[in-house]
């Protein structure tokens, strides 16, 4: 009688210590994961910036795990497409998302979302900054920055200045000069990147802001001709190209990001080993180099670091966009 209740007693206090056990974290270096494909969503269509570094970040992924890393391309709505199938999915680590700016600041423009921003995603890492290049037509007078907020100036709402779209980063980043020197262009929207610049080129508009990477052979074939770069330091790729604080603009704060997230309530341990790894591809030699040529500013940071930042930055764009009526078209 006594050795079965002994026996009782360690079977619960076993049973206890099992359960206990199971609800701690695994390494991040040892958990069982990844098991299967992994699959990262990309809010945008293929070819663009995000997704060749999406591409570029799963075949090293894929390298790394034995595990097939597929890129699953979901355009539409501003990348809220995308970002809904990712905040539906199982929190398991095998669906992620690679995405852009446009995630955070689409967040703060749509006053109707099927999901929430922060409470339905769990950050990874902040991949890399995309600065932004000022660049004008090489007819336009103005050749320098202090000649074109002069120029502007003289001739309030007569310059106009392409965007890749309505809240796209190209149009905050002029918002954002507008405000902080009070010159008024006239903005021009089109439905990408590639038609914008076109037009900057045949002299349609004037002036537009993109990333380095779709402007630099245009700038290399004197197509274009650069103002100042909005990275802290002048960028590699463009030595003779001030930055904004150089060219007179200290104030300037803007630069487009990549990022990764996962669906909320995704275990830390995979979180963590998502991170380590993730992390460790960009800081390697090999792709740091590599997202230079991009033109990009390589990261990599805690998923604590990169939770804030998102935040930071959807409250950051929600108070500008009310403050100059921003509405999404």
């Amino acid at each position: 009688m006594m050795m079965q209740r002994r026996q009782k007693q360690f079977c619960a206090i076993a049973a206890m210590l099992f359960g206990a056990a199971a609800l701690l974290p695994l390494s991040p270096l040892h958990a069982a994961y990844p098991q299967r494909p992994v699959r990262i969503i990309v809010p945008v269509a293929p070819g663009g910036g995000n997704d060749i570094v999406a591409r570029l970040l799963a075949q090293r992924l894929t390298d790394k795990w034995g595990q097939q890393v597929v890129v699953d391309n979901r355009p539409g709505a501003s990348t809220a497409i995308g970002a809904e199938i990712v905040s539906r999915a199982n929190p398991d680590g095998y669906t992620i998302m690679f995405h852009s700016a446009s995630f955070a600041i689409n967040a703060a423009m749509q006053r109707k979302l099927a999901f929430d921003p922060i409470k339905d995603f769990a950050p990874i890492t902040l991949v890399a900054r995309v600065p932004q290049l000022l660049v004008v037509n090489p007819a336009f007078p103005a050749k320098t920055l202090a000649e074109l907020i002069a120029h502007a100036k003289a001739r309030p709402g007569q310059i106009n200045f392409a965007s890749s779209g309505t809240g796209s980063a190209p149009h905050l980043a002029m918002e954002v000069f507008m405000e902080l020197t009070g010159v008024s262009l006239n903005h021009v929207p089109y439905k990408g990147t590639a038609p914008a610049l076109a037009d900057v080129i045949a002299g349609q508009v004037q002036v537009t802001f993109d990333a380095i990477p779709p402007a630099l052979s245009y700038v290399r074939g004197g197509r274009v001709r650069p103002l100042a770069v909005s990275s802290p330091k002048r960028f590699p790729l463009l030595p003779d190209v001030p930055t904004m604080g150089e060219a007179g603009l200290p104030a300037y704060d803007f630069a487009s990001w990549f990022g990764m997230l996962a669906p909320a309530r995704t275990p830390h341990a995979i979180i963590a080993t998502l991170n380590h790894e993730i992390v460790a591809i960009i800081q390697s030699a090999e792709i740091r180099d590599r997202l230079t040529d991009l033109g990009l500013e390589p990261r990599g940071t805690s998923a604590e670091e990169y939770g804030r930042h998102l935040q930071a930055e959807i409250k950051r764009w929600r108070a500008f966009i009310q403050r100059h009526d921003i509405r999404p078209h």
